[in-house]
């Protein structure tokens, strides 16, 4: 049988002894060791995403939220509590970390910006998880659970993680989420949010091509779920051309027209 085949039916347990080894995870740690100590062909230790992980990397301070620090739509309170309402956290390069965090409160992944996962990272730092699948929610899906919200409270979904922090502070009438990216998007995520009112909002584009994408999406989901699930189109109604070129999102399109109508008064 393929490692890839053994992954997919049995627990990291019953795996360990297949082979010789006995699996603990202990606080975030996944340590193998010998089942016979006098094994010397397996030895590993390695870091499994946790909330020791969410922890460690913890930051409060982040360059996205400072245009709108310096135009005084936010204080610098609003960016700390939003930080640690998400879990934010900072690469030793000084990278947001954006923590996906599911409803039950366990970290399955983080997105590093621009384009780098932690998945891929472990998997490059310990071989024999190769074939390991990590799993992926929504963006802010743990706020389901830490935010006590009733299931009545509005949820509205945007693709970037930051502009779904900055949005939560600048519109806190909802609970906003991200979904990050359509390639890593299926409609399982979505099963957390059985009976709520959830309305996503797409990125831009000049085809159109995104905004019917999700329109066919919610589509499937609410033969799946009970949701009530909606698509906007105000960003396909009001924004201009070179907007939609640009492919803005809804903080965009937010900002630009409160500049354009700041600029007019002048």
């Amino acid at each position: 049988m393929k490692l890839e085949e053994l992954l997919s039916r049995c627990s990291l347990k019953s795996i360990g002894r297949s082979i010789g080894l006995d699996v603990q995870m202990v606080e975030g740690r996944l340590t193998c060791t010998p089942l016979d100590p006098d094994d010397p062909r397996y030895s590993a230790d390695f870091l499994f995403p946790s909330m020791m992980m969410v922890e460690t990397c913890r930051a409060d301070d982040f360059s996205f939220f400072q245009p709108f620090i310096d135009a005084g739509k936010l204080t610098v309170e609003q960016m700390h509590r939003a930080a640690e309402r998400y879990y934010l956290g900072k690469t030793k390069s000084g990278q947001p970390i954006f923590w996906l965090i599911d409803e039950t409160l366990v970290p399955l992944d983080a997105h590093i910006a621009p384009d780098s996962w932690i998945s891929s990272l472990l998997k490059r730092r310990e071989p024999s998880l190769e074939y390991w699948r990590f799993q992926h929610c929504l963006f802010g899906l743990h706020l389901l659970t830490s935010s006590h919200l009733p299931q009545t409270f509005p949820i509205a979904i945007v693709e970037s993680e930051a502009s779904a922090v900055i949005l939560s502070e600048l519109f806190p009438e909802c609970l906003w989420m991200a979904y990050v990216s359509i390639s890593h998007l299926n409609i399982e995520h979505f099963a957390p949010l059985q009976g709520h009112n959830v309305t996503i909002y797409p990125r831009s584009d000049p085809t159109f091509s995104t905004y019917l994408f999700f329109d066919d999406f919610a589509a499937t989901i609410r033969q799946h779920y009970d949701i009530h699930i909606s698509v906007s189109s105000i960003l396909e109604d009001y924004a201009t051309d070179e907007q939609k070129e640009r492919g803005i999102d809804l903080l965009d399109f937010l900002l630009e027209a409160h500049t354009d109508l700041t600029n007019s008064t002048d």
